[in-house]
Protein backbone atom coordinates (compact mmCIF):
# COMPACT_ATOMS: atom_id res chain seq x y z
CA UNK A 1 0.00 0.00 0.00
CA UNK A 2 1.32 3.43 -0.99
CA UNK A 3 0.00 5.19 2.12
CA UNK A 4 1.43 2.47 4.33
CA UNK A 5 4.85 3.12 2.80
CA UNK A 6 4.43 6.86 3.37
CA UNK A 7 3.48 6.22 6.98
CA UNK A 8 6.49 3.96 7.45
CA UNK A 9 8.87 6.60 6.10
CA UNK A 10 7.42 9.28 8.34
CA UNK A 11 7.58 7.02 11.40
CA UNK A 12 11.20 6.17 10.62
CA UNK A 13 12.11 9.84 10.28
CA UNK A 14 10.47 10.75 13.58
CA UNK A 15 11.87 7.61 15.23
CA UNK A 16 15.44 8.75 14.54
CA UNK A 17 14.95 11.40 17.22
CA UNK A 18 15.08 8.57 19.74
CA UNK A 19 18.61 7.75 18.61
CA UNK A 20 19.87 11.30 18.96
CA UNK A 21 22.03 12.09 21.99
CA UNK A 22 21.00 15.73 21.99
CA UNK A 23 17.76 16.98 20.45
CA UNK A 24 18.28 20.46 19.06
CA UNK A 25 17.29 22.55 16.08
CA UNK A 26 19.67 20.67 13.77
CA UNK A 27 18.04 17.34 14.63
CA UNK A 28 14.60 18.86 14.12
CA UNK A 29 15.54 20.22 10.68
CA UNK A 30 17.02 16.87 9.64
CA UNK A 31 13.85 15.08 10.69
CA UNK A 32 11.62 17.62 8.92
CA UNK A 33 13.69 17.26 5.76
CA UNK A 34 12.96 13.52 5.66
CA UNK A 35 9.27 13.98 6.45
CA UNK A 36 8.87 16.64 3.76
CA UNK A 37 10.74 14.51 1.21
CA UNK A 38 8.40 11.59 1.89
CA UNK A 39 5.33 13.81 1.47
CA UNK A 40 6.61 15.37 -1.76
CA UNK A 41 7.39 11.95 -3.25
CA UNK A 42 3.80 10.96 -2.41
CA UNK A 43 2.75 13.98 -4.52
CA UNK A 44 1.42 16.11 -1.67
CA UNK A 45 1.14 19.73 -2.78
CA UNK A 46 4.42 21.57 -2.17
CA UNK A 47 2.55 24.54 -0.68
CA UNK A 48 1.02 22.28 1.98
CA UNK A 49 4.37 20.62 2.70
CA UNK A 50 6.02 24.02 3.18
CA UNK A 51 3.16 25.09 5.41
CA UNK A 52 3.62 21.98 7.56
CA UNK A 53 7.34 22.65 7.93
CA UNK A 54 6.82 26.34 8.76
CA UNK A 55 4.13 25.57 11.35
CA UNK A 56 6.32 23.01 13.11
CA UNK A 57 9.36 25.29 13.25
CA UNK A 58 7.26 28.22 14.51
CA UNK A 59 5.62 26.12 17.21
CA UNK A 60 8.85 24.57 18.46
CA UNK A 61 11.12 27.26 19.89
CA UNK A 62 14.10 25.55 21.56
CA UNK A 63 15.24 28.80 23.19
CA UNK A 64 11.98 29.12 25.12
CA UNK A 65 11.63 25.46 26.12
CA UNK A 66 11.95 24.72 29.82
CA UNK A 67 14.79 22.47 30.92
CA UNK A 68 12.57 19.56 31.99
CA UNK A 69 10.49 19.44 28.82
CA UNK A 70 10.48 16.16 26.89
CA UNK A 71 11.58 17.60 23.54
CA UNK A 72 11.24 14.31 21.71
CA UNK A 73 7.59 13.86 22.68
CA UNK A 74 6.83 17.53 22.04
CA UNK A 75 8.24 17.30 18.51
CA UNK A 76 6.34 14.09 17.78
CA UNK A 77 3.07 15.60 18.95
CA UNK A 78 3.61 18.76 16.92
CA UNK A 79 4.44 16.89 13.70
CA UNK A 80 1.48 14.55 14.17
CA UNK A 81 -0.87 17.53 14.66
CA UNK A 82 0.33 19.17 11.44
CA UNK A 83 0.06 15.90 9.50
CA UNK A 84 -3.53 15.52 10.66
CA UNK A 85 -4.33 18.98 9.30
CA UNK A 86 -3.43 17.73 5.82
CA UNK A 87 -6.20 15.14 5.80
CA UNK A 88 -8.71 16.35 8.40
CA UNK A 89 -10.72 19.42 7.34
CA UNK A 90 -12.49 19.49 10.70
CA UNK A 91 -15.93 18.67 9.31
CA UNK A 92 -18.26 16.08 10.78
CA UNK A 93 -18.89 12.98 8.65
CA UNK A 94 -22.37 12.30 7.36
CA UNK A 95 -24.18 9.71 9.45
CA UNK A 96 -27.21 8.03 7.81
CA UNK A 97 -30.34 7.70 9.92
CA UNK A 98 -31.75 4.24 10.50
CA UNK A 99 -35.38 3.80 9.43
CA UNK A 100 -35.20 6.80 7.09
CA UNK A 101 -34.34 7.15 3.39
CA UNK A 102 -30.78 8.48 3.05
CA UNK A 103 -29.88 9.56 -0.49
CA UNK A 104 -26.27 9.36 -1.67
CA UNK A 105 -25.39 11.06 -4.97
CA UNK A 106 -22.09 9.93 -6.51
CA UNK A 107 -20.12 12.33 -8.72
CA UNK A 108 -16.71 12.05 -10.34
CA UNK A 109 -15.03 11.85 -13.71
CA UNK A 110 -15.32 8.83 -15.96
CA UNK A 111 -12.67 6.25 -15.15
CA UNK A 112 -12.38 7.15 -11.48
CA UNK A 113 -14.07 3.91 -10.41
CA UNK A 114 -17.32 5.61 -9.46
CA UNK A 115 -19.77 2.91 -10.60
CA UNK A 116 -17.84 0.11 -8.91
CA UNK A 117 -17.51 2.20 -5.75
CA UNK A 118 -21.29 2.75 -5.67
CA UNK A 119 -21.79 -1.00 -5.45
CA UNK A 120 -19.07 -1.41 -2.83
CA UNK A 121 -20.64 1.24 -0.59
CA UNK A 122 -24.11 -0.27 -1.00
CA UNK A 123 -22.70 -3.70 -0.12
CA UNK A 124 -20.83 -2.22 2.85
CA UNK A 125 -24.05 -0.84 4.34
CA UNK A 126 -25.99 -3.97 3.42
CA UNK A 127 -23.57 -6.07 5.47
CA UNK A 128 -24.21 -3.75 8.40
CA UNK A 129 -27.94 -4.46 8.26
CA UNK A 130 -29.14 -1.50 6.18
CA UNK A 131 -31.70 -1.84 3.39
CA UNK A 132 -29.71 -0.60 0.38
CA UNK A 133 -30.36 -0.05 -3.33
CA UNK A 134 -28.70 1.37 -6.46
CA UNK A 135 -29.95 3.76 -9.16
CA UNK A 136 -28.18 4.27 -12.49
CA UNK A 137 -28.66 7.89 -13.58
CA UNK A 138 -25.61 7.80 -15.87
CA UNK A 139 -27.05 8.23 -19.36
CA UNK A 140 -23.77 9.43 -20.89
CA UNK A 141 -21.36 6.50 -20.66
CA UNK A 142 -22.10 3.49 -22.82
CA UNK A 143 -22.39 0.40 -20.68
CA UNK A 144 -23.00 2.25 -17.40
CA UNK A 145 -26.46 0.72 -17.02
CA UNK A 146 -25.23 -2.82 -17.72
CA UNK A 147 -22.21 -2.48 -15.43
CA UNK A 148 -24.16 -1.24 -12.42
CA UNK A 149 -26.97 -3.74 -13.00
CA UNK A 150 -24.47 -6.61 -13.22
CA UNK A 151 -22.68 -5.44 -10.05
CA UNK A 152 -25.98 -5.06 -8.21
CA UNK A 153 -27.13 -8.53 -9.28
CA UNK A 154 -23.90 -10.15 -8.07
CA UNK A 155 -24.15 -8.37 -4.73
CA UNK A 156 -27.91 -9.05 -4.50
CA UNK A 157 -28.72 -5.35 -4.21
CA UNK A 158 -32.00 -3.99 -5.69
CA UNK A 159 -31.38 -1.90 -8.82
CA UNK A 160 -33.25 0.72 -10.83
CA UNK A 161 -32.39 2.11 -14.25
CA UNK A 162 -33.73 2.54 -17.77
CA UNK A 163 -32.55 1.55 -21.25
CA UNK A 164 -34.90 4.00 -22.96
CA UNK A 165 -35.13 7.09 -20.74
CA UNK A 166 -32.29 9.54 -21.50
CA UNK A 167 -33.05 12.18 -18.88
CA UNK A 168 -31.01 11.46 -15.71
CA UNK A 169 -33.32 13.69 -13.65
CA UNK A 170 -36.34 11.57 -14.56
CA UNK A 171 -34.50 8.32 -13.87
CA UNK A 172 -33.21 9.51 -10.50
CA UNK A 173 -36.59 10.93 -9.46
CA UNK A 174 -38.47 7.77 -10.41
CA UNK A 175 -35.90 5.54 -8.76
CA UNK A 176 -35.80 7.51 -5.53
CA UNK A 177 -39.60 7.63 -5.33
CA UNK A 178 -39.85 3.88 -5.92
CA UNK A 179 -37.27 2.93 -3.32
CA UNK A 180 -38.65 5.41 -0.78
CA UNK A 181 -42.06 3.79 -1.08
CA UNK A 182 -40.44 0.41 -0.51
CA UNK A 183 -38.75 1.64 2.66
CA UNK A 184 -35.12 1.55 1.54
CA UNK A 185 -32.69 3.29 3.89
CA UNK A 186 -29.58 3.76 1.72
CA UNK A 187 -30.40 4.97 -1.80
CA UNK A 188 -27.27 5.40 -3.92
CA UNK A 189 -27.53 7.31 -7.22
CA UNK A 190 -24.74 6.86 -9.76
CA UNK A 191 -24.34 9.83 -12.13
CA UNK A 192 -22.10 10.41 -15.13
CA UNK A 193 -20.48 13.31 -13.26
CA UNK A 194 -20.12 15.52 -16.30
CA UNK A 195 -23.56 16.80 -17.36
CA UNK A 196 -24.49 20.35 -16.37
CA UNK A 197 -27.95 18.88 -15.90
CA UNK A 198 -26.71 16.90 -12.92
CA UNK A 199 -25.83 20.02 -10.94
CA UNK A 200 -29.55 20.66 -10.61
CA UNK A 201 -30.50 16.99 -10.53
CA UNK A 202 -31.99 17.04 -7.07
CA UNK A 203 -33.13 20.66 -7.18
CA UNK A 204 -35.53 19.74 -9.98
CA UNK A 205 -36.77 16.91 -7.79
CA UNK A 206 -37.27 19.47 -4.99
CA UNK A 207 -35.14 17.20 -2.89
CA UNK A 208 -31.46 17.51 -2.05
CA UNK A 209 -29.31 14.44 -1.55
CA UNK A 210 -28.29 13.81 2.05
CA UNK A 211 -24.70 13.20 1.01
CA UNK A 212 -22.88 14.05 -2.23
CA UNK A 213 -19.92 11.69 -2.58
CA UNK A 214 -17.04 12.76 -4.82
CA UNK A 215 -14.95 9.85 -6.15
CA UNK A 216 -11.33 10.69 -6.99
CA UNK A 217 -8.73 8.62 -8.80
CA UNK A 218 -5.49 8.73 -6.80
CA UNK A 219 -3.40 8.07 -9.90
CA UNK A 220 -3.83 11.63 -11.22
CA UNK A 221 -2.03 13.07 -8.20
CA UNK A 222 -2.22 16.83 -7.67
CA UNK A 223 -4.59 17.21 -10.62
CA UNK A 224 -7.21 16.10 -8.09
CA UNK A 225 -7.20 19.62 -6.66
CA UNK A 226 -8.46 21.26 -9.86
CA UNK A 227 -10.95 18.43 -10.32
CA UNK A 228 -12.25 18.86 -6.79
CA UNK A 229 -12.66 22.61 -7.19
CA UNK A 230 -14.61 22.13 -10.42
CA UNK A 231 -17.10 19.80 -8.76
CA UNK A 232 -17.42 21.83 -5.55
CA UNK A 233 -18.42 24.88 -7.61
CA UNK A 234 -21.54 23.07 -8.83
CA UNK A 235 -22.46 20.62 -6.06
CA UNK A 236 -22.06 20.65 -2.30
CA UNK A 237 -19.66 17.75 -1.83
CA UNK A 238 -19.97 16.22 1.63
CA UNK A 239 -17.69 13.18 1.41
CA UNK A 240 -14.76 11.96 -0.66
CA UNK A 241 -13.77 8.44 -1.67
CA UNK A 242 -10.28 7.95 -3.13
CA UNK A 243 -9.77 4.97 -5.42
CA UNK A 244 -6.65 3.15 -6.69
CA UNK A 245 -4.48 4.11 -3.72
CA UNK A 246 -3.02 0.61 -3.64
CA UNK A 247 -1.31 0.94 -7.00
CA UNK A 248 -0.11 4.51 -7.36
CA UNK A 249 2.50 6.62 -5.58
CA UNK A 250 0.55 9.84 -6.12
CA UNK A 251 -2.01 9.29 -3.37
CA UNK A 252 -0.76 12.27 -1.39
CA UNK A 253 -1.99 14.61 -4.09
CA UNK A 254 -5.50 13.27 -3.69
CA UNK A 255 -5.37 13.37 0.10
CA UNK A 256 -4.48 17.05 0.13
CA UNK A 257 -6.91 18.10 -2.59
CA UNK A 258 -10.21 18.35 -0.77
CA UNK A 259 -11.61 19.91 2.39
CA UNK A 260 -14.33 17.32 2.95
CA UNK A 261 -14.62 14.24 5.11
CA UNK A 262 -12.81 11.24 3.63
CA UNK A 263 -15.32 8.40 3.54
CA UNK A 264 -12.95 5.72 2.27
CA UNK A 265 -9.43 5.70 0.85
Amino acid sequence: MVLADLGRRIRNAIGKLGQATIINEDELNAMLKEVCAALLEADVNIRLVKQLKDNVTKTLDFDEMAGGVNKRRLIQRCVFTELMKLVDPGVKPFQPTKGKSNIFMFVGLQGSGKTTTCTKLAYYYQKKGWKTCLICADTFRAGAFDQLKQNATKARIPFYGSYTEMDPVVIAANGVDKFKEDGFEIIIVDTSGRHKQEASLFEEMLQNPNNVVFVMDASIGQACEAQARAFSSTVDVGSVIITKLDSHAKGGGALSAYASYFYFA
